[in-house]
């Protein structure tokens, strides 16, 4: 009885979010009524003192993040940096190759800062440009955005800046850039299955004689773009370098400045006690944050008259994307953490650690939660923050280095976490104007590759050795 509640709100969740309903809303509507139906007296209880601790914990850790990446990315946008990318792409790649250059104009900006959020509203205009002038079906651009934003260059790729790359960092003392040389195994693997899928898809629809799109999938359709400011590619690119590098930089840095010192306190006059943080789980954080700004800052010297004219407006929306990101990750956290501690949760615990292999362990149960919550980094904290010291344990004792514990972490939190309820896929099927009916199927098939992968880059590492 106790796991037919947690499903039955999990299932609940999966089909408000698959019928367009609010994640925000509704994922604290429905823990509280799996919490009534375990004990209805524990509800208000559970809604201040569980829920909204878990939404508020994690926006008090990640949302800077948020913030940054969205306002990097406008930037980007509004200086006519992005647009650069994708023009210098289609030039190399062909105006033919539409899903391999929007993949890659993706993966650049994710990579280089962009929140996977933020993206999706850069790229999309130009993905609807090129689908057209190719004849591809537009039901495919939400997987090929997908496979560019929400796969490899979200979790695999080392050194990604993305949240679900750093927060193992905090649980594992490790950097963004742990265990390189699988992360780059895992990225290649999921790039080129990605990319035979949907082209295969594309061919497949091209023979039943699918064109761009029927009229009930021409919604929201971009605008004719205005004139773009001639920017050079290699400009444009420099701010993505800038990121990934000061990334890189500050990871070095940042315990060199503090000593070594596990925690930082300091001492303020208006306070009575010390403020102090922990380096260990927030190095990373710190990391990305400042190469975020220092990205912020290029773009900002060498577009300044331009950006200038649009950054009040710019930064409003940037603030706004930043909010429903974060919220609909954060109550989606609280939706985890709350089914994570009815009973219902216990027992699928229980039954996880009976999977005896530390790594297929830690996979199956940060993929499972990630997929209980609908968002990889949800699913990841909550798995991390009941479990990190077992999984630890487990790896010790069987001399697997604390860096591939967190590759596999973070490459599992991006499996099964874009089910329907996910709210990068809720963003990224409204910005294209497409319901879950007309394009949820290829973002499902990149879940199914992207939960395979993570098992091939275990065996690569038992069969190797490689780090």
């Amino acid at each position: 009885m106790a796991v037919a509640i947690a499903a039955l709100a999990l299932i609940l969740l999966m089909l408000a979010a698959y019928r367009g309903m609010s994640v925000i809303l509704m994922a604290p509507l429905l823990a509280m009524l799996a919490v009534f139906l375990t004990d209805p007296a524990a509800v208000p209880t559970a809604f201040s003192g569980l829920f909204m601790d878990k939404v508020a914990t994690f926006l008090k850790l990640y949302f800077p993040v948020f913030l940054l990446g969205a306002l990097f990315g406008k930037l980007v946008e509004i200086s006519g940096f992005s647009r650069a990318i994708v023009t210098a792409v289609i030039g190399f790649v062909g105006a033919g190759r539409a899903i391999p250059a929007i993949m890659i104009v993706t993966a650049l900006l994710t990579y280089g800062g962009v929140s996977v959020f933020v993206a999706v509203f850069a790229v999309y205009p130009f993905a609807a440009e090129m689908f057209r002038r190719a004849d591809i079906p537009k039901r495919l651009v939400p997987a090929t955005i997908g496979l560019g934003a929400l796969t490899f260059t979200m979790d695999a790729l080392p050194g990604t800046p993305q949240i679900q790359n750093v927060i193992p960092a905090s649980f594992f003392g490790t950097t963004a850039w742990a265990s390189p040389v699988l992360g780059m195994i895992g990225s290649v693997v999921i790039a080129a299955a990605g990319l035979v899928y949907l082209n295969w898809r594309r061919r497949a629809m091209a023979a039943a004689g699918e064109g761009y799109g029927a009229p009930e999938t021409l919604v929201n359709e971009p605008d004719r773009q205005e004139e773009a400011v001639a920017v050079h590619p290699l400009v444009a690119l420099l701010p993505l370098l800038v990121v990934g590098l000061g990334n890189l930089a500050l990871t070095l840095l940042i315990p060199r400045i503090t000593g070594g010192a596990e925690e930082v306190r300091i001492r303020l006059a208006g306070l009575p006690e010390p403020v102090t943080a922990k380096v260990t789980q927030q190095a990373a954080l710190w990391a990305v944050e400042g190469a975020l700004l220092m990205g912020i800052a290029t773009i900002l010297i060498f577009a300044f008259p331009v950006v200038a004219r649009r950054f009040a407006e710019g930064a409003k929306a940037a603030v706004g994307g930043a909010l429903l990101a974060g919220m609909n990750t954060a109550v989606e956290y609280g939706f985890g953490g709350v089914i994570a501690a009815l009973p219902g949760f216990l027992v699928v615990k229980d039954a996880l650690k009976a999977v005896p292999n530390p790594l297929i362990n830690e996979a199956i149960t940060v993929t499972t939660l990630a997929g209980i919550t609908g968002s990889a980094s949800g699913g990841l904290s909550i798995a991390l923050a009941a479990m990190a010291d077992q999984f630890v344990a487990a790896g010790d004792a069987a001399g697997i280095p604390r860096e591939v514990l967190h590759r596999v972490a973070s490459m599992a939190s991006g499996g099964m976490d874009s089910l329907p309820h996910n709210g990068a896929v809720i963003t990224l099927l409204a910005v294209t104007g497409l319901t879950h009916r007309q394009a949820y199927k290829d973002i499902f098939a990149l879940t199914l590759i992207k939960t395979m992968t993570v098992f091939v880059v275990i065996a690569v590492y038992y069969l190797t050795g490689l780090v």
